[in-house]
């Protein structure tokens, strides 16, 4: 089975970063171990990309999403390219998206 590549946008970038910075601010000693297993979670999109349902809100039905913990990870994959590109990380407790990247 051939691999796909896992890119991180700008934007889920920014949102890992302010997950940690939020968790660290609270105190919380999990950060660093939360954010390497972020990072582990979604490496299973390189052998297994469209382990995701599809989200139902994405009008044009290209973004997927998996979960973890209480994050919900949203990403789209570029089949031609074998490319996944992980889109936005959004907490489960936050309402729905309006849009993705």
């Amino acid at each position: 089975m051939e691999e796909f590549q896992v890119v991180w946008t700008e934007p889920a970038i920014a949102d890992l970063d302010g997950i940690i910075a939020h968790l660290e601010r609270q105190g919380s000693s999990t950060a660093e171990r939360t954010k390497s297993e972020i990072l582990e979670h979604v490496k299973i999109l390189s052998s297994f990309p469209f382990i995701g349902p599809r989200y139902e809100r994405d009008r044009r039905g290209r973004s997927r999403e998996i979960v973890y913990r209480h994050y919900r990870i949203f990403y789209r994959v570029i089949e031609e390219a074998k490319r996944v590109e992980i889109l936005t990380i959004w907490h489960g407790a936050r309402q729905e998206p309006k849009s993705l990247p």
